[in-house]
């Protein structure tokens, strides 16, 4: 742990109690967590909140606290039937943004300790049959990704050059999903069902539209966003929110996000995208 930490200090004494005792009848929730890189990659961040480096130790103990706390890992394909509630079964979903190399040389190898699986979400413009590089860190090759294919690991896509979709037009926003979901099917043989989206997901219903109409037509089934929450049957299966995960997250605050005791930040999380969006407006 590092220095004081305000989101950890409301989630576990403020809002844990609360949602402790609200749990809402009929509503079963599923944490979804998003991983980016594994690694002890140093950051020069703000807060915690922005890091996306998770250590292999931290990863490790994030693993075991599932595996010892009778977590079954499933697939975002599974998640629909996995909502009624009469199934006691506590579930998760694993994911990966952006496909750097540190998933098949350090993830994987814990991942498969455990018996568990993930979907990695690949930024198909980064990803070749040479090394390539995004963001500064290796990404694997389409080898490596076939390798892990093999032994149950997921792909979905993460567009082509994981641009802000919003920023884009329609027609841009739709080679953006149809190319990547393409190459992956080409380089894999696999069939591509989940999508990923970049960035910040705009709070933009026009948007959301248009982007939900143009994952059907390119054959997508289900989709997740950098919205923070625990998954629930209210929530439009291409637009799932996620649990946010770095080094930062000691177990206690671990167990709390997947209790959904830091669902409370998806409030402020859509308050901060809105007075950006007004102060984007203001520069134009």
């Amino acid at each position: 742990m590092t220095s004081f930490r305000l989101d950890r200090f409301l989630t576990i004494y403020l809002f844990n109690p609360f949602i402790a005792n609200k749990q809402l009848a009929g509503n079963k929730r599923i944490p979804i967590l998003m991983y980016h890189s594994i690694s002890d990659d140093k950051e020069n961040v703000l807060h915690p909140y922005y890091r996306v480096n998770t250590s292999p130790i931290v990863f490790e103990s994030h693993m075991r606290y599932l595996h010892e706390n009778n977590y079954s890992v499933i697939n975002l394909e599974d998640l629909e039937k996995s909502f009624p509630t009469q199934d006691s079964s506590k579930y998760v979903v694993i994911t990966f943004d952006d496909g750097f190399r540190d998933f098949y040389t350090a993830a994987y190898t814990i991942l498969k300790r455990y018996g568990f699986s993930a979907t990695v979400f690949l930024p198909t413009g980064f990803v070749h049959q040479e090394r390539s590089s995004f963001k500064g860190k290796e990404c694997m090759t389409w080898d490596e990704v076939r390798t892990l294919n093999r032994q149950g690991v997921i792909f979905g896509s993460h567009t082509v050059t994981h641009p802000r979709l919003k920023d884009l037009s329609a027609k841009e926003i739709e080679y953006e999903i149809k190319s990547s979901r393409e190459n992956i099917e080409d380089k894999t043989g696999i069939i591509v069902e989940s999508f990923s989206c970049p960035f910040a997901f705009p709070e933009d219903k026009e948007f959301v539209i248009t982007l939900k109409a143009l994952l059907k037509k390119c054959g997508y089934t289900n989709g997740v966003t950098t919205k923070i929450g625990t998954a629930d049957k209210s929530y439009d299966e291409y637009f799932y929110p996620r649990l946010p995960v770095n080094s930062d997250d000691d177990i206690l605050l671990f167990k709390l996000k997947l209790q959904g005791a830091y669902n409370w930040l998806s409030k402020p999380q859509i308050l901060i995208k809105y007075i950006k969006g007004i102060q984007s407006y203001k520069n134009v």
